[in-house]
Formats: structure tokens, C-alpha cells, sequence
């Protein structure tokens, strides 16, 4: 595989890490070093070590957990994305947001799948998992670190309808995994 396909592989990957940060980025105004840290890293971690699983076990993931990937992607963006819907009316929990570490597995998971789906297709190639995994995990650090700072600097603007809108495209990337 070359390393122009490596990258463009990353970017593409790295999309919806991007996206689930720009949508936390819009609801976090304390410590946004660390909760976009916190973000890149899990995404970065998972979106590396997912392609890594996928390459090793190509075999079982065709039979076993190939059907299923959709469905769990699915479930978990809606979930996210409903609760942002539901949050983003209620003031009170504003600052209680999902951040803690069950929630940053989910969205490593969440955002990782395709990146599992990719290991395979690098098995099937016969190239090497090292060097892809290290450039998908890096892209997708840097893309989530950007994803979370761009909703943070545009959510002065109507912060319920672009928490609505986040929500919605959770919930749109939940519905891309299923078509």
C-alpha cells in the first residue's frame, strides 16, 4: 500500500473522529485542552489499534463480527446523538456532559469501526499494519484535535441549534453506517 493511500486512508477515517469532536467542541468550554486531549487521544489510540485487530484477525472478523459492525456503530452514534438533542434544552446539564471514560471508549469505538473494516482490506493486500496504523492514529489525533476546536470557537452563535445540529449529525453518521 503507498504511503499516498495510507494518507488519503487516514483522512478519510479520520472524518468521523473529526465530526464527534466538533460536536463535543460545541458543549465544552472548561478545560478544553484537556477534554480535546482527552478526545484525540482516545480517537488517535482506537483508530490505530482497530486496523490492527482487523489485520490480525481477518479470518474471524469476516464470519463472526463483519454483519454486526454496522449495527454497532449505529447504535452507539444514536445514542450519542440523542443525548446531545436531549441536553442541549436542559441548562442544568450543561456541564454534566458524557466525557467520562465509558463515553470516550464509546466514541473511540464508535469512530473506529471503519478503521477495523480497513485492517482487513490492508491484511488482504499484503502489506504491513505498523506504519498504516501509526499514520491513521496521527491524522486522526490532529483531525480530532481540530474538530474540537472548531466547535468551540463557532458555538457563540445559537448554542442549542448547533447542539441540536451536532446531535443530527451523530445521528447522520449513525445512519452512514447502516447505508
Amino acid at each position: 500500500m503507498s504511503y499516498t493511500a495510507i494518507l488519503i486512508l487516514g483522512i478519510a477515517l479520520s472524518i468521523d473522529a473529526c465530526i464527534a469532536s466538533f460536536s463535543y467542541g460545541l458543549k465544552y468550554d472548561k478545560e478544553k485542552l484537556k477534554n480535546s486531549f482527552l478526545l484525540a487521544s482516545f480517537t488517535g489510540i482506537f483508530q490505530g489499534f482497530m486496523p490492527c485487530i482487523g489485520y490480525y484477525l481477518t479470518s474471524l472478523v469476516k464470519e463472526y463480527i463483519q454483519p454486526y459492525t454496522s449495527s454497532i456503530v449505529f447504535l452507539i452514534f444514536t445514542y450519542l446523538g440523542i443525548k446531545f438533542i436531549i441536553e442541549s434544552s436542559d441548562k442544568k446539564k450543561a456541564n454534566n456532559l458524557c466525557i467520562d471514560l465509558k463515553c470516550l471508549f464509546l466514541i473511540g469505538i464508535a469512530t473506529s469501526i471503519d478503521a477495523f473494516s480497513a485492517g482487513i482490506s490492508i491484511s488482504l493486500t499484503g502489506s504491513s499494519i505498523f506504519i498504516p496504523a501509526l499514520i491513521i492514529a496521527i491524522i486522526t489525533f490532529v483531525n480530532s484535535t481540530i474538530g474540537f476546536y472548531l466547535g468551540n470557537k463557532i458555538k457563540d452563535l445559537n448554542t442549542q441549534l448547533l447542539e441540536i445540529f451536532a446531535g443530527l449529525l451523530l445521528i447522520l453518521l449513525a445512519f452512514k453506517s447502516v447505508y
